[in-house]
Order: structure tokens, then sequence, then C-alpha cells
């Protein structure tokens, strides 16, 4: 039975929401394509006729999450202080908890390191971000504290999610977004 180009392509797109949200919940290594493609009710053999490989699959799925993050950032960034919302949004304690839904940053480019394949899609998510928070900076500094404040955001969401204490894990979000919001409000009376 042949199903229709509509259906290859809504079940292609399955795959990559799907991915996407194991890949940054679980990790890569740990997101077999039987298990992947067995949840969503397919064969694993069903795979290779909508990717080449895990590998391409992993740059997709990793393209739609900055793509869906994007997208609620866009949402965010409608208040009066972007740069403040964003970090306020990113060290919360809704997105510790849905790491599926997150950004990927701290799941997938940690691990996409550790196994030693760089991603050009990492590269252009990183450069995104640091633009995004450059932007409500100013000054001489702007692009060096941009990359302060990326990784001083990607570090504490990564670790609050892995200690096993609550108030460890409220404190290291708490204590980050705090510092970093004074940052950004200090750039904005700069600015003002």
């Amino acid at each position: 039975m042949r199903y229709s180009e509509d259906h290859k392509a809504k079940t292609h797109q399955r795959i990559i929401e799907e991915a996407a949200r194991r890949f940054r919940s679980d990790g890569v290594g740990a997101t077999g394509l039987q298990s992947l493609m067995k949840g969503l009710g397919l064969t694993h053999g069903g795979f290779y006729a909508h990717f080449k490989s895990k590998d391409e699959l992993v740059e997709t799925a990793l393209a739609h999450a900055a793509e869906q993050l994007g997208t609620e950032l866009d949402e965010a960034l409608g208040d009066d202080a972007p740069l403040s919302a964003f970090i306020a949004r990113y060290l919360s304690s809704a997105h510790r908890a849905e790491p599926g839904a997150g950004c990927p940053l701290p799941t997938i480019s940690a691990e996409l390191g550790q196994r030693g394949q760089p991603s050009d899609t990492t590269n252009a998510l990183v450069q995104n971000r640091l633009a995004l928070i450059e932007s409500g900076l100013h000054g001489e500094a702007a692009a060096d504290q941009s990359v302060l404040m990326l990784c001083a955001m990607v570090g504490a969401l990564t670790l609050s999610r892995s200690v096993s204490d609550a108030d460890l894990s409220d404190r290291l979000l708490k204590t980050t977004r705090r510092l970093l919001i004074e940052q950004a409000d200090a750039a904005d009376k700069t600015q003002a």
C-alpha cells in the first residue's frame, strides 16, 4: 500500500519533533532509533526512508529545537526589558523542569562536544543567542559580556538540572538570574 506524499511529510515531521524532544530530555546517545520509531508506531527500517543516518536526524532535530526556541523568544521579547525577560525565562524553574521542550544547548551541545562531533547547527544557535544578548547590552564590552552571560545561563541551567538538592538547584537558578538581570538592567540605565 502506497502512502501519499502528504503522509510521508507528516511522518517525517513527527520523527523530527519526537527526536528533538527526546534528544533534549534523554540525550542523543540514550535515544535509540528503534525505540524512537517504535514510540511513534513506526518500524525501525522505515527510519531510512526519511533520513540517511542518526547524525542527519540529530542535526535536523537540533535545528528544529532551535527554531522552536526562537519562536518562544520572539514572544517573550515583546516585553519592555527584552534581555531581562530572556534571562528570567531561560533561568526559570519551568525551563529547568522541561528539558525536552527547552533550549537544546545544555543537553545536546555538551554531548556532541563530548563525542567529538561539533555541529554547524550549534554554531548558528550560539551565534544567534550571542547576538540577541549583545543587542540588549551597550558599550565596548558588550560582545564579551554576551559570551559571559550565555555561558552563565547555559551552565546554571545544566547544573540546576544535575543536582539532587532542590534548594541548591533553585539557588543556582535564582542567583545567576538575579546577577545577570542586574547586569542587563545596568546596561539599560547606561543607554538611557
